[in-house]
């Protein structure tokens, strides 16, 4: 099996990088496995100081086959970030495994991805392969080490060319989908925050490059397949959180297990009780309630713990 670069993203996330690093040098592929860094330049004259410090620390990262950093002049955004990167190094090696600078990974994260990579190459059906796994029900007969949504996810993930160079950035149909009532109901199935993100997304509200890659997933019938057991948390909900700022209501199960080998779904389907399940987290009454009324609650109480 080839092994899968990483591509990292940072900005000025100095102490989360570090964890990410440092979890990342704790996987056994990691000595045999090519790293991509790419560092984005400061937003204002404020950020060049930590933006400097995180490039001062990227150049004492050891523990990879080789390490290569693209250090950017002007402040891109995570977006074009994402989109430029991801394509320049998919285009070299055919597949990537990406992380952002606030994900702690397990220490078989790498062995998981490359092993789905391989699996799923060749099965089209498959959009991405997804490194964090959503606490969902699992049946008591199911014998899968993974299971299949047709949404995506953002927090460490991987994919092929052949499926990244199909994306449609500009979202060209979008004015033909914004009318369409079935079409919005359908996408709407992997959460019902997706319609208005693109809508947001496509009125420049947002730039996010996410959205646009979920939707594309959507149009070709494409799925995502995901660990039963996450090898991702989340660690960036703290003031330095560029597009994440309140209480993390994505409780997972974290895999603690250091499994190497995994049992995967040939069929690329979705099981109709895990999907129920993953949808209740993106339904109308998680997204009121946590971001609401929870996520204020929280970030007030934050902001009093911190004054005191």
């Amino acid at each position: 099996m080839k092994l899968s670069p990483i591509v990292l993203f940072t900005y000025k996330r100095l102490q989360t990088l570090k964890q990410t690093v440092d979890a990342l040098k704790a996987n056994a592929l990691a000595v045999h496995s090519d790293l991509y860094v790419y560092s984005d330049g400061a937003k204002s004259f404020n950020d060049e100081i930590i933006i400097a410090e995180v490039r001062e620390y990227l150049k004492t990262i050891s523990g990879f086959k080789t390490i290569t950093i693209h250090e950017s002049p002007i402040n891109k955004g995570l977006a074009s970030s994402i989109i430029d990167g991801v394509t320049e190094v998919i285009n070299q090696h055919s597949k990537v495994i990406v992380l952002e600078d606030d994900l702690f990974v397990s220490q078989n994260f790498l062995a998981f991805m490359n092993e789905a990579l391989d699996f799923y190459e060749n099965n089209n059906k498959v959009f991405s392969v997804s490194g964090y796994g959503l606490k969902v029900a699992i049946p008591k007969n199911y014998n899968y080490d993974v299971y299949f949504t047709p949404r995506g996810m953002s927090w460490g993930w991987a994919s092929w060319k052949d499926r990244w160079e199909n994306v449609d950035w500009e979202v060209k149909d979008y004015a033909d989908f914004k009318i369409s009532k079935t079409r919005k109901r359908e996408f709407a199935k992997g959460g019902t925050d997706l319609c208005e993100m693109l809508q947001k997304q496509m009125e420049l509200k947002i730039d996010s490059w996410a959205i646009r890659w979920y939707y594309n997933q959507y149009k070709n019938k494409q799925l995502t397949v995901f660990p039963v057991l996450s090898k991702v948390l989340n660690i960036g909900f703290d003031e330095y959180a560029t597009h994440t700022n309140a209480f993390n209501r994505y409780d997972t199960l974290f895999d603690k297990s250091n499994q190497q080998k995994y049992t995967f779904e040939p069929n690329a389907i979705t099981n109709s009780e895990i999907f129920i399940s993953f949808q209740s987290y993106f339904g109308y009454f998680q997204r009121i309630f946590y971001g609401r009324l929870v996520s204020p609650l929280y970030k007030l109480w934050r902001s009093v713990f911190i004054f005191l």
